[in-house]
């Protein structure tokens, strides 16, 4: 599962790495740049990326509710529909129509997992992005959005038995942008050569409180 991530690129930064996004020729965020974030939880605001325009080639970054709200629903009863199973994304009524038409990324930094209690975080050893595969809907007039997960691969599976689907920039391009059957031929995984670049690390107990956002939760344990 994926239940809390990382962005501090924000600003020019966020903008210039969504513009690396192979086919985008222009990037838009509406109602700005989120601020830096160390500890967002489901429910919580997160950016999404959406493309579209002619040829796709319009970036729109914008702040979404991180829990599905599909459009059929009426009130916030329910669970909070935070993460989307990749073997049962396309057929599940609360994720099928959006897994057909309203595909997404959500760009994250790193994000958070635990193992015998303890919070990892996971993060590109270069300092890269990560691109995580989402989904986005309107329900109750708002936008939302949910984060696709797939089982786990080396080099983290002993750390949890899921992990989000994330993808390069070609390959994000293509998921927001192709055919559901294309879609449904990424959910696996990340590559072999994105994984080699990811490391996990013991981090402070404190991100356990959603309340906790600031710099010194990526601290690693011990690092005081």
């Amino acid at each position: 599962m994926c239940g809390r991530f990382v962005l501090f690129t924000t600003g020019e930064r966020l903008l210039d790495a969504v513009g690396t996004l192979p086919g985008v020729t222009e990037v838009r965020a509406p109602r700005d740049t989120p601020p830096a974030r160390y500890n967002i939880a489901p429910t919580q605001i997160a950016p999404v990326v959406r493309l579209g325009g002619e040829a796709h080639s319009e970036a729109l970054v914008e702040p979404a509710r991180w829990g599905l709200l599909p459009h059929w629903k009426r009130d916030e009863k329910g669970p909070t529909l935070f993460n989307a199973r990749s073997e049962t994304v396309a057929e599940k009524p609360s994720f099928r129509d959006a897994f057909a038409k309203r595909r997404c990324v959500i760009p994250m930094d790193g994000y958070y997992e635990w193992h015998e209690k303890v919070p990892h975080f996971i993060s590109r050893d270069d300092g890269g992005l990560l691109w995580a595969a989402g989904l986005w809907d309107t329900g109750l007039d708002q936008l939302s959005c949910t984060i696709v997960t797939t089982a786990s691969a080396e080099p983290l599976e002993w750390l949890h038995d899921r992990m989000p689907l994330l993808l390069d920039a070609a390959s994000a391009a293509a998921w927001c942008t192709g055919s559901a059957g294309s879609a449904t031929e990424m959910l696996a995984p990340a590559a072999p050569t994105l994984r080699a670049h990811l490391g996990a690390r013991p981090v402070r107990r404190d991100v356990g409180n959603v309340a906790n956002d600031f710099p010194g939760l990526l601290d690693t344990v011990g690092a005081e």
